[in-house]
């Protein structure tokens, strides 16, 4: 696999008359590219100096240690009946990204099945069908969602598990149940960051 590389990009847009803007809309395109993009932190910003800059955590983050060894993945594994408000303890020093599989008893209909953060942020719901006994992977390790391995739409974001505890809500449709695994590699600050 190829290393990750972000690049920061940064385009001035001028207004053609002195009016208040309504709405922009960006449309990233690419030719004749191989491989994975991903576009994160898209922002706009009025006036000439840059202010809301924020570097990637690549260069900044290493897997959480214990006496001098990297700490192995930490596995929340549980059942979830309709709606449930999960608490997963993060002994790292900063934010994780999770990795959860769902693994349903019953059918569930389309976009019935939904996790958040906390009392609703960060949602990610699922707008197909999930047979019984399905695999459903929303993997924030690899940005990937599969069902039995092959790739499935979401709408929403990849969750992330904040340093010390976090709740995470699992909506299920009324009346069914699932098995949940979580999985997460704990992080620590890999140094200064300049």
């Amino acid at each position: 696999m190829a290393k990750v590389k972000f690049i920061r990009l940064a385009e001035v847009i001028n207004k053609k008359q002195d009016k208040r803007v309504m709405s922009v809309s960006i449309k990233p395109t690419l030719y004749d590219c191989t491989g994975m993009i991903w576009f994160t932190d898209i922002q706009l910003q009025e006036g000439p100096v840059l202010n809301g800059y924020a570097p990637h955590t690549e260069s900044r983050l290493e897997k959480l240690k214990e006496d001098g060894s990297i700490k192995n993945p930490v596995w929340f594994n549980g059942v979830v009946r309709s709606e449930e408000t999960i608490i997963l303890f993060n002994v790292g020093e900063t934010s994780a990204g999770l990795d959860i599989h769902i693994y349903p008893k019953l059918s569930m209909s389309a976009g019935t099945v939904k996790l958040s953060q906390g009392i609703g942020g960060q949602q990610v719901s699922f707008p197909r069908e999930i047979e019984k006994d399905d695999d459903l992977a929303l993997l924030a390790s690899t940005r990937t969602c599969t069902k039995n391995g092959v790739s499935e739409p979401k709408e929403g974001f990849y969750q992330y598990s904040a340093a010390w505890d976090s709740k995470h809500k699992v909506i299920l449709e009324k009346g069914k149940s699932s098995r949940v695994l979580f999985t997460m590699q704990e992080m620590q600050d890999g140094g200064e960051p300049f």
